[in-house]
């Protein structure tokens, strides 16, 4: 941008210059001279004008630029923010063994084989059911009483829990009876006992599993915390025979 100024000075100066030669000498230039001064002072002036317009592009496209630069440097602060607070737990999806399947291409359905019942009782013998990470709306979602200091990163600590004692019951109970130490084969006839016709084919747990297999304290803010699992429909209650089972929807 600075050549171009230098530039317009340069015509402003041969304007100024052709102008006091014409001044000086009117008297004596002929008229010919005069008309093609006065054409050349004319294509000076066209010059100088595009010359300022092109300056004024190149402010406007300066000043464009500048916005992008503003707008790629809050990307960039958006990116960093994002990066500097990755949650502990990151919300996934599973694919799950209750009869709904994932959504496939044409073209993958057609390199599919279905599976022989033999395989199908093999593949679902070891699946344990875990329950979803709350995503960050959904615990904004919570109200603020059913929260109270319990943090995003807790609950998710929580959730974790609560699949680690699923998944240490239901291991237990994928065994034969026979193949387990004393310890073991009394849990697996607790977890038979505690079963009824509404938990089957549920995943549950019970107060004693928490205690059992995981390190959370069954208290008034373990309560709270199951409260709002179920306020984001992670879990129900299901009472019976004095037992409260925390079944995973």
């Amino acid at each position: 941008m600075n050549e171009l100024e230098d530039v317009s000075h340069h015509i402003h100066d041969r304007i100024s210059s052709i102008q006091t030669m014409l001044d000086l000498s009117v008297a004596e230039v002929p008229q010919n001279k005069i008309k093609k001064l006065g054409q050349e002072l004319f294509a000076l002036g066209r010059l100088l004008e595009e010359f300022e317009n092109c300056i004024c592009q190149q402010k406007n496209q300066l000043k464009h630029l500048k916005d992008l630069e503003e707008l790629f440097q809050k990307d960039v602060e958006d990116v960093q923010h994002l990066k500097d607070n990755i949650p502990a737990h990151m919300p996934r999806k599973k694919c799950t063994a209750n009869g709904k399947e994932p959504v496939m291409k044409q073209s993958e359905e057609a390199d599919v084989q279905p599976l022989q019942p033999e395989q199908v009782k093999k593949t679902n013998k070891g699946f344990v059911r875990e329950m979803e990470f709350i995503t960050m709306p959904e615990f904004e979602s919570i109200p603020q009483y059913m929260k109270g200091r319990v943090s995003y990163d807790q609950l998710n600590a929580a959730v974790q829990s609560i699949n680690a004692a699923v998944a240490a019951k239901y291991k237990i109970l994928h065994q034969p009876a026979k193949t387990l130490n004393n310890h073991a084969r009394k849990l697996h006839q607790r977890f038979k006992d505690q079963e009824t016709k509404d938990t089957k084919g549920q995943y549950f747990v019970v107060e004693d599993d928490f205690r059992e297999f995981t390190q959370m304290k069954v208290d008034k803010r373990f309560q709270g915390i199951l409260n709002m699992l179920r306020h984001c429909q992670r879990l129900r209650e299901l009472r019976g025979g004095g037992l409260t089972r925390y079944m995973l929807l």
